[in-house]
C-alpha cells in the first residue's frame, strides 16, 4: 500500500467511524440542552471540529508507528483506546448514561497514556501527536464527571440534582404532582 493511501486510511478510519456513529445514534440536542452543565462547557459546535483535528492527529500518529514497524503492543493499545473513545458517544448520547460514559472515558485515559508510552518507544513524534488528544480527553473526562455528578438521569430524562434538602423535598413533591 502506498504512503498516501495508507496515511489516508489511518486518518480516515477514526474520523469515518466517529462520523458514522454520530449519524447512527444522533446527538439528541434537546436532551443534551436539558442537562445541567458547568459554565466552562464549550459550545456544541466546538466538538465536531475539535474531534476531527484530534482524530487526524491520532491517525497520523498510528501511521508513523505502523510505518516504523512497531510490534503488536503499541498498535493493540491504539486499537483499544480507539474502541474506548468510540464507545463514549453511544454510552452518553445513545443510552443517555453519563455514568457509563464516565467509566468508559476513565478507562480511555489509562489506555491512552499507555499508548503514548509505547508509541514513544517507537517514535517520539508519534507519541507527541497524541498529547493534545490526552489533554482534551482529560478535559472531556472532567466535563463528563461534572454532568454525571450534577444531574439525575431516569428513563433517559435529565433533571438537575437538588442543591440542598429543601430543593430535594420540593422536587419530590413536584414529581408526585403536588
Amino acid at each position: 500500500m502506498g504512503a498516501v493511501l495508507s496515511v489516508a486510511l489511518a486518518v480516515g478510519l477514526p474520523i469515518g467511524i466517529s462520523f458514522g456513529l454520530s449519524v447512527a445514534i444522533g446527538h439528541d440536542n434537546e436532551w443534551y440542552r436539558s442537562l445541567k452543565k458547568p459554565s466552562w462547557t464549550p459550545p456544541t459546535w466546538f466538538f465536531g471540529p475539535a474531534w476531527t483535528i484530534l482524530y487526524s492527529l491520532m491517525g497520523v500518529s498510528s501511521w508513523i508507528v505502523w510505518k516504523n514497524g512497531a510490534g503488536w503492543v503499541p498498535l493493540t493499545l491504539y486499537g483499544l483506546q480507539l474502541a474506548l473513545n468510540l464507545a463514549w458517544t453511544p454510552l452518553f448520547f445513545g443510552k443517555r448514561d453519563p455514568g457509563a460514559a464516565l467509566v468508559d472515558i476513565t478507562g480511555l485515559i489509562g489506555v491512552l497514556t499507555a499508548t503514548i508510552v509505547e508509541f514513544a518507544k517507537v517514535d517520539r513524534s508519534a507519541a507527541m501527536l497524541l498529547v493534545p488528544y490526552l489533554g482534551f480527553t482529560s478535559f472531556a473526562t472532567a466535563l463528563t464527571y461534572t454532568i454525571w455528578k450534577d444531574n439525575v438521569i431516569e428513563d433517559g430524562k435529565a433533571t438537575p440534582k437538588p442543591a440542598n434538602a429543601e430543593e430535594a423535598k420540593q422536587a419530590k413533591l413536584a414529581a408526585a404532582g403536588f
